[in-house]
């Protein structure tokens, strides 16, 4: 099987459902499969550095499994035989998982990550580990370990973060499926940066065993992929309860078989170009000016709104400096030299606040919770939100994070991503999907909010989405 060059994917340019139904009829091996993945690796990851540490013998003794499971008739499970990598936030048992940080960059654990011990025991193959920025903060993916991550769209811009190795796999066609996390943005701005599907679940539905704080409502992981079915078909092998996860949702993870097509009509949509008075680079704007009428083509009802959240970005960061603290805060105390200067800021802010400031932000939260639920309630009159997933295109590569949007300065290296924190201090479901280009060639993504837990109408409507813009048909010019 060819992984083809280029802008020519091949076989590895399929869609993730097309190659489990390929494996399950035996037209291809997992063996060919691994191997036209390799190849493709080969050819594109030293261009872009989106997969850091890798694992061909264990992928050959895993593909192996799977070829013989089938001929004995056997499946694996729902990944039989595909090919994966993990994010290297995820703990890996006895492969290396640095965090993108000095400090574990020899660190082999000896247990799985939860989200890694599903896709093995579902039939993935993993092929290595994607790259992620120091312990996963800040939207640039850029560590002391492995360095800089590049957009395949153009390599001289970041392709985001944190979740960004995961991207640029998926886009450059080296993977058919990534897993991701989501605290501010991470599953969310790459996707939109890369062109690609990162869809941010509910808090539970996709448990965790490894969680530095396993009651925290904000940081989920889940999948990513290049067409929202690829992500509703690996969410079914992610998804779904168990015990040691405390906020561990119930609901089983059928519930995302079969088709996504629905009837959008009366459907109401709340559009914001600007996610509630955000500012938004014009480049960003004009890729998504035709949102409303899209939704409108497909039957949705839209009506320029939004809900308040003006509280979110103080709850967001009181919660992110909280969770840093307790993760991160005996280690920069041991190691403050070998921490990047705004994580360690970040953590020190966990530090010291005040038990007064975080019972407010809770009070704060709760109240939010409550507005959002009653404008996305039958009576609150809506279904979903819409707005840009980025407030920015992909930037330079040299630039850490954007320091102001169309004119308006920010204070910290998170106030850019507010289009996607705010809307993680909700706990609603929340995917990017792509919306188009800017002149430059540079993916813009649309994030779409779904009810409390209604994950998977959210899928439903951005598969609606994706089939009336086939903006996921536009690849990377990549050499080779």
């Amino acid at each position: 099987m060819n992984s083809g060059s280029g802008n020519d994917a091949g076989v590895c340019g399929l869609p993730a459902t097309q190659m489990a139904a390929m494996l399950a009829d035996g037209e291809i091996s997992a063996r060919e499969l691994l191997a036209a993945h390799l190849e493709r690796i080969e050819q594109v990851n030293p261009a872009l550095n989106a997969i850091v540490t890798f694992t061909p013998e264990l992928a050959a003794e895993r593909a192996a499994a799977a070829d013989d499971a089938r001929t004995r008739g056997e499946s694996l499970g729902l990944l039989h035989g595909l090919p994966v990598a993990h994010k290297d936030l995820a703990l890996t048992a006895g492969v290396r998982t640095t965090m993108g940080s000095p400090l574990f960059a020899e660190f082999v654990p000896d247990i799985d990550a939860l989200v890694v011990e599903r896709q093995r025991e579902a039939g993935a193959v993993m092929v290595g580990k994607t790259n992620t920025p120091e312990f996963g903060a800040g939207s640039h993916t850029f560590n002391p370990v492995f360095g800089i991550t590049r957009n395949p769209y153009d390599v001289s811009k970041t392709c985001g973060g944190s979740s960004g190795g995961a991207a640029v796999a998926l886009a450059a066609r080296m993977l058919p499926l990534c897993d991701g996390s989501d605290l501010g943005g991470s599953l969310r701005n790459p996707a939109a940066f890369c062109n690609i599907v990162g869809f941010r679940p509910s808090p539970g539905r996709v448990p965790s065993t490894t969680a530095m704080d396993a009651w925290f409502p904000l940081a989920v992981e889940g999948p990513m992929g290049r067409t929202v079915g690829d992500v509703a078909f690996f969410l079914r092998a992610l998804a779904g309860p168990d015990d040691r996860s405390p906020v561990s949702n119930q609901e089983l993870p059928e519930v995302f078989a079969g088709s996504l097509d629905r009837d959008l009509h009366g459907v109401r949509v709340a559009w914001s170009p600007d996610a509630g008075g955000l500012p938004v680079d014009p480049a960003v704007r004009a890729a998504t000016s035709n949102v409303p009428d899209v939704l409108a083509d497909l039957g949705c009802e839209v009506v320029e709104a939004w809900p308040d959240l003006s509280d979110a970005p103080q709850i967001f960061q009181a919660r992110r400096a909280w969770l840093f603290a307790v993760g991160f805060g005996p280690l920069l105390e041991q190691h403050r030299d070998q921490f990047k200067e705004t994580l360690a800021w970040n953590i020190q802010k966990g530090f010291e606040m005040s038990i007064h400031e975080y019972t407010d932000v809770a009070r704060r939260h709760t109240q939010l919770f409550a507005r959002m639920n009653e404008f996305m309630s039958p009576s609150g009159g809506f279904d979903f939100l819409a707005c840009p997933t980025t407030q920015v295109p992909p930037f330079d590569v040299e630039v850490e994070y954007p320091t102001e949007i169309d004119g308006v300065e920010f204070e910290t290296y998170i106030d850019w991503m507010r289009s996607c924190s705010d809307i993680t201090v909700t706990t609603h479901p929340a995917i990017s999907v792509p919306a188009g280009f800017t002149p430059d060639g540079l993916p813009v993504g649309l994030q779409l909010v779904g009810r409390h837990r209604a994950d998977r109408s959210v899928l439903e409507l951005a598969h609606a989405w994706e089939s009336a813009t086939r903006h996921i048909d536009v690849l990377p010019q990549l050499p080779g």
